[in-house]
């Protein structure tokens, strides 16, 4: 496998993580309050990308290979728990 090959696994691997963050990010300014923001927006995205992409290597180690359902369920889980916890949802 060459460089280029790689450079586009990984790129795959990593795309449901960013896309679930963006959709959280993106999706919670419409549906939260107009109240103070506690993290930018790049904050956010940067930080439920992170948490998305460390749940995703989790489940490669734990389950020995990517794609399974258990993953993406507990991708979605710590992802949406992560923002509602960036926007202090307790609070409202």
């Amino acid at each position: 496998m060459g460089p280029l090959d790689v450079l586009f696994h990984a790129l795959n691997f990593m795309a449901p993580a960013a896309a679930l963050a963006a959709l959280l990010v993106l999706g919670g300014r419409f549906i939260r309050s107009k109240g103070a923001l506690t993290l930018s927006w790049k904050a956010q995205l940067a930080i439920n990308f992170i948490v998305g992409c460390a749940v995703l290597v989790a489940g490669l180690v734990v389950l020995g290979r990517d794609g399974k359902m258990l993953t993406y369920a507990a991708l979605v889980l710590a992802c949406a728990s992560c923002q509602w916890m960036l926007v202090r949802g307790w609070r409202s």
